[in-house]
């Protein structure tokens, strides 16, 4: 069911209320407004929780929130340094949180907005602060964005290529507005913003900055996260970055530039996994020698949660070519993996790419299951699902990890099952709804005890008209 909404007015009246009829102060009514609405079932996410101020440069007294007063200072002619302050101001205001942004969206700031981005278009300085402020508002807010604000992105990227500032805010702009949002996605690929995109990586492959920014921005393309849109062109995206714009050898070649940085790598590795999405993908990244450099940082990153967990994503998402499952095995990757999960035990997200990692690693290869089970990874799949029995994921993962372990080499039932695999799957089964088809497979494939339900038998009469 959905919860009730008020305007920012009502709100606004009810904290004025609470001051004058009830000699509250700013604070007390504010709360009490708060406490008020909540207990109603009112969704507060989009209003601004804060006392309404005077402008200090308003005559007529009226009290309005900090974002609006910034808004209202651009709509006034003033000279350019007076309007980057106020930009930069307006900046500031919208990062506080989406209320912000929203409550500047509802007094149509983006005509405001791109009308200055627009006119600044000539000097860097103007246009950087402009832009900012264009990311700032439409984050979270993809819709604002329309066919004007599309071109002025992709002339502004084009007429900026070289500089590093630049490129950043427009590539975080064209994020924004691309997340949950299709209909951008499409027209920004049709405008040309892909090879702009790639382009920045390789130009500056030296701003750590950037180039997260632009991975990111790589990684919304290949999204499918628009409720509104039945098919989306998320695969479509990611072989046109990989083919026609060299993508997967861009971002390896901007890992290799900064292996010092954990977070550039994180976000490559989690940018690779997503253009994987072929056979032949997976196999270039190897040849490529994408999937040394991830057996490498593996290696070389076990401290690092974050990096670990996007480095088994990306291993995950290769190894569905398998010849890359037996390079991943050969070169220690089985290893290098169960040390991982180990190390970081207590993170279920580990955990959950871990056994996933083991359970693409597994699937009809028998030869990479004993290996598996030498260096225990059966064993940490166990450990993770006592470690984290309220996670579906962590729990779905582990038991398709021991059900690919038994299904072509039953001599690693009995191994498994002293390991107490089958209370934790049965614990899983009744604890998690999803876990249901997995969970049943691997006590079949274990050969425990398990009640398949039959869903139809075909009998009880013929479809009558």
């Amino acid at each position: 069911m959905a919860r009730r909404r008020i305007t920012q007015e009502t709100f606004d009246a009810a904290v004025r209320e609470n001051m004058e009829e009830f000699e509250m102060e700013p604070d007390e009514a504010l709360r009490e407004a708060v406490e008020q609405f909540e207990s109603q079932g009112v969704d507060l996410s989009c209003i601004v929780k804060a006392v309404p101020t005077v402008s200090s440069d308003d005559k007529q007294d009226e009290q309005t929130h900090e974002v609006l007063q910034a808004l209202d200072s651009l709509r006034i002619e003033k000279d350019s340094a007076e309007v980057t302050a106020e930009i930069k101001r307006f900046t500031e205001q919208c990062s506080l949180g989406f209320a912000q942004r929203y409550l500047a969206a509802q007094k149509d700031a983006y005509p405001v907005i791109l009308s200055f981005c627009k006119n600044s278009v000539e000097e860097q300085e103007a246009v950087l602060a402009a832009l900012l402020a264009l990311a700032a508002l439409t984050d979270g807010q993809p819709d604002l964005l329309d066919a004007d604000g599309q071109q002025f992105l992709l002339n502004v990227m084009k007429k900026y290529s070289g500089n590093s500032s630049v490129m950043c805010a427009a590539i975080c702009t064209v994020r924004y507005c691309c997340l949950k949002h299709e209909q951008n996605r499409q027209d920004l690929v049709k405008g040309g913003v892909l090879p702009l995109v790639t382009g920045a990586i390789t130009q500056h492959s030296g701003c750590a900055d950037l180039v997260k920014e632009a991975s990111a921005a790589l990684r919304v393309m290949t999204f499918d996260d628009d409720v509104r849109v039945t098919f989306g062109h998320a695969h479509e995206h990611a072989k046109i970055i990989v083919l026609e714009h060299s993508g997967l050898k861009v971002l390896i070649e901007a890992a290799k530039a900064h292996l010092d940085d954990t977070s550039v790598l994180s976000e490559l590795c989690a940018t690779l996994s997503r253009l994987a999405v072929r056979n032949e993908f997976c196999q270039d990244i190897c040849d490529l020698g994408g999937l040394k450099l991830i057996m490498t940082l593996l290696a070389d990153s076990f401290e690092s949660q974050e990096l670990v967990r996007q480095v088994l994503s990306a291993i995950r998402a290769v190894a569905g070519n398998d010849d890359v499952k037996d390079a991943v095995v050969n070169a220690g990757g089985v290893q290098l993996i169960v040390i991982a999960m180990n190390r970081h035990m207590s993170n279920p997200s580990v955990c959950e790419q871990g056994c996933a990692c083991l359970s693409v690693l597994a699937l009809r290869k028998p030869n990479n299951c004993k290996v598996i089970m030498e260096n225990g990874g059966a064993l940490a799949a166990v450990q993770a699902m006592k470690a984290h029995t309220d996670v579906v994921s962590v729990q779905k993962q582990a038991c398709m990890l021991l059900r690919n372990l038994v299904s072509r080499a039953r001599t690693f039932c009995q191994p498994i099952l002293e390991m107490g695999a089958e209370t934790l799957i049965v614990q899983a089964l009744q604890t998690h709804q999803d876990c249901s088809d997995v969970g049943k497979a691997a006590l079949r494939d274990l050969g425990c005890q398990v009640e398949l339900r039959e869903l139809w038998t075909g009998k009880h009469g013929g479809l009558t008209n």
